[in-house]
């Protein structure tokens, strides 16, 4: 199942990520418990598909969990 933005939106918002800036996108930030800070960007186009070449760069680079953790998660 392809993610949507709002599903990404929805992640954030149920798992401690804090909105730091609403402009052309919403920015979140989220602070780990080693120190680590994350970041992501999420489009406020909520009804489009996310790329598939960009949900794995999201997963991997910018939220750093698997699709499977995601989707738990929700």
């Amino acid at each position: 199942m392809a993610p949507k933005f709002r599903d990404l939106k929805r992640y954030c918002d149920k798992n401690g990520w804090v909105l730091i800036r609403d402009t052309d996108h919403w920015y979140y930030e989220k602070v780990l418990s080693n120190g680590i800070v994350l970041k992501t960007k999420v489009s406020h186009a909520v009804q489009k598909e996310i790329p598939r070449f960009l949900w794995i760069k999201i997963l991997k680079h910018q939220l750093k969990i698997t699709e499977q953790e995601f989707w738990d998660s929700l």
